[in-house]
């Protein structure tokens, strides 16, 4: 008797053109079989020829259209009105932390999820565990609960929500964690066929960080942040130790700024020179009013990354550092394409792969397929004005993406250091530092002492550090 699952995929892909996907299954075993299967009925297989049609009239916002984003500095002058509003948010308990966390440490030789990766100076606790006290300290403050939404990717899935298991999930509610895979898609050829890596698998790639939106929807996560009372979403990425998980102030602008719409905002630090690889939020001009953007590195011509204003700053100088609040409203919006929808983007790869007549696996020497993905930041042209908060990089932005050089363990333990550091002199005590004005010492914060320079005030803190001491509170 056929296969009714294997009879449905074929009338299927057969439709769609891509029945060379199951080329082997006659060959291979039930249950590889019923692996491909699976894969082949999870992807959005009848998306591919508009995805194919809109990257190919894709191209990057013309130079002359650009213009410097407004931004709103977050200790400015209705810093403490947004943080009133901001708190009023928490404490209702109308806010979610999401995290988009589906990497792995490969890049930093680490073997496993990159959110279990060693992140802090002195005792090394992991970047999930960070956040958790940040989320449980802000409990605490504000007599709430704050659901926490955690998109991992096939690849670390399990053993991101054992990390979180075997850890007690770090002192708070189990209930309050969500955690939701990252959806794939197919790798396809010049024409628009799906390729096969093995004659069992189909080959994906994620995508990107702009699925976040998809996985909410399609996990059930934005009916369950509905079920809570959830309104805004506080989304960062899991490399950064020093994001703010949840920041009252930047909430607060985001609802109350007249410069935002409230559907989605985001935060920015000064580039620190030119040529730093970083993307740049900027303003296009259009026919409904100028809309931010992010324009990637790549594409900002050399002679407007080294402008510079009035003030001597550099013009285009406002680095994305991923970090965002968007309402789940818009989010919604977003996931059902009710007027909004995110575009794809399309880069051209290597992709090893299936030869069909020979069974054999082709590892190419060029490109010859094309990976699609989506980005969040397109997000913010389809909002009606989206607020662009800057902060300094010294208190909120050290990532960690690199094995040395820049974005590295070695340059973010840096930062952190000379941001705690900082927050104890503030307090009134002595702290060495470098020539250089970085703090010549290993100073540790945890977020249940603190969470900004303020929580230090009026307790008791080392009257003097010493030079390369290891310092923990």
């Amino acid at each position: 008797m056929a296969d009714p699952r294997l009879e449905r995929a074929r009338q299927r892909l057969t439709g769609l053109g891509q029945q060379h996907l199951l080329h082997f299954a006659d060959q291979i075993g039930p249950a590889a079989l019923r692996t491909l299967l699976d894969q082949i009925e999870a992807l959005p297989l009848e998306e591919m020829p508009g995805m194919l049609a809109q990257t190919q009239s894709m191209s990057a916002p013309d130079p002359d259209t650009l213009e410097p984003v407004p931004m709103v500095p977050r200790e400015g002058t209705d810093a403490a009105a947004f943080r009133t509003e901001g708190e009023r948010l928490i404490r209702e308990g109308r806010v979610a932390a999401f995290t988009v966390a589906g990497g792995q440490g490969t890049r930093l030789g680490w073997r496993g999820p990159k959110g279990t990766y060693p992140a802090t100076v002195v005792t090394g606790k992991p970047l999930f565990r960070v956040f958790a006290e940040q989320l449980l300290a802000t409990e605490r403050r504000f007599g709430c609960r704050l659901p926490w939404y955690i998109m991992t990717s096939p690849l670390n899935d399990a053993d991101t929500r054992a990390f979180f298991k075997d850890n007690n999930w770090f002192g708070r509610q189990a209930q309050d964690h969500f955690f939701l895979p990252q959806g794939l898609v197919p790798c396809v050829d010049a024409d628009g066929r799906a390729m096969l890596a093995s004659p069992q698998e189909v080959a994906t790639n994620p995508d990107g960080h702009g699925g976040a939106i998809r996985a909410l929807d399609r996990s059930g996560a934005l009916q369950d942040m509905a079920n809570r009372g959830i309104e805004q979403i506080s989304y960062f990425q899991v490399d950064n130790p020093l994001v703010r998980c949840v920041d009252p102030v930047f909430l607060g602008a985001h609802l109350k700024s007249p410069n935002s719409s409230g559907q989605m905002s985001s935060k920015c630090v000064g580039k620190r020179n030119a040529a730093e690889k970083v993307g740049v939020l900027c303003q296009v001009r259009a026919a409904g009013g100028p809309r931010t953007t992010v324009i990637e590195y790549s594409d900002l011509p050399k002679s407007m990354a080294e402008r510079r204003g009035a003030d001597g700053e550099l013009a285009f100088g406002a680095a994305n550092i991923a970090v965002h609040v968007l309402s789940v409203a818009f989010a919604r919006q977003l996931a059902l394409g009710q007027g909004v929808s995110l575009p794809w983007h399309r880069a051209h790869k290597k992709v090893p792969h299936v030869d069909q007549a020979t069974g054999r696996t082709v590892d190419p020497d060029k490109p010859n397929a094309f990976k699609f993905e989506c980005f969040i930041f397109d997000a913010l042209a389809l909002a009606e004005r989206s607020l662009t908060m800057q902060v300094q990089r010294v208190e909120e932005f050290a990532p960690i993406k690199n094995a040395e050089g820049e974005d590295s363990p070695a340059s973010s333990h840096r930062i952190q250091s000379d941001r705690h550091g900082g927050w104890l002199e503030r307090a009134g005590a002595q702290v060495p530092r470098r020539g250089d004005g970085s703090v010549d010492a290993r100073i540790e914060i945890g977020p249940l002492a603190a969470m900004e320079a303020a929580d230090l005030q009026g307790r008791p803190v080392p009257r003097q550090v010493q030079r390369g001491q290891e310092l923990v509170i």
